[in-house]
């Protein structure tokens, strides 16, 4: 199916590269102090995979405020520390042997993701990379996908892409920016408590071959 495409966008944390969960425990431990409320590992988990989707919702429900928890959450992260405790998906290494324009829409700020890729070794398998922003728009927002496929030089109509992702979020980027989505299930439908649609939904990208 890889040759169906014309091009290929990718999501990163939880499709191509995840971080030891000690690391995810040790964040959520020092945020919860700052912000004066403790996170359980399932909450830690909920938030740091996006289990839920909408992260920000998730915490309202919980009576946080999300520009209050981003902004103790984005301090207390520690750029080289996490790229060092990163690892990369073996069944995503073809992702750097595609010959079709690829790019990365992510959600990592760019702070984080630029260590992280150096430290993987797969910055240089993207043609074009989009850290999202307050400007970009979040997926499922299309914007962003939509900037990224702008800058790949391929039109909505005419060429015929798909994005990667973990989450639902990725996969309503991808149906609403007119893509196919691939949804690839790292934590299981167990653990999500709802499985996720996609056009293709696998456990691994060695499914896809």
């Amino acid at each position: 199916m890889v040759s169906e495409y014309d091009f290929w966008l990718l999501d990163l944390d939880g499709t191509l590269v995840d971080v030891e969960w000690s690391y995810t425990r040790d964040v959520f431990d020092r945020v919860g102090e700052r912000i004066g409320r403790e996170f359980t590992d399932m909450e830690a988990d909920i938030i740091w995979s996006g289990l839920t989707g909408s992260r920000d919702r998730q915490l309202l429900e919980w009576g946080i405020d999300p520009v209050a928890f981003w902004e103790a959450f984005h301090d207390e992260e520690d750029p080289l520390v996490r790229a060092e405790q990163t690892y990369l998906h073996e069944d995503a290494e073809f992702v750097g042997e595609l010959e079709e324009p690829v790019g990365l829409v992510t959600h990592c700020q760019e702070f984080l993701a630029e260590p992280v890729l150096a430290h993987v070794g797969i910055e240089d398998w993207f043609d074009t990379i989009l850290c999202c922003t307050e400007q970009t728009g979040w997926k499922p927002d299309p914007t962003p996908v939509e900037q990224v496929m702008a800058d790949l030089g391929v039109a909505k109509n005419g060429h015929k892409g798909v994005l990667a992702g973990d989450g639902a979020n990725d996969v309503g980027a991808a149906w609403n920016a007119g893509l196919d989505a691939i949804h690839v299930e790292r934590v299981g439908h167990d653990r999500r408590g709802r499985c996720v649609l996609g056009d293709y939904r696998v456990e691994s990208f060695d499914e896809l071959f």
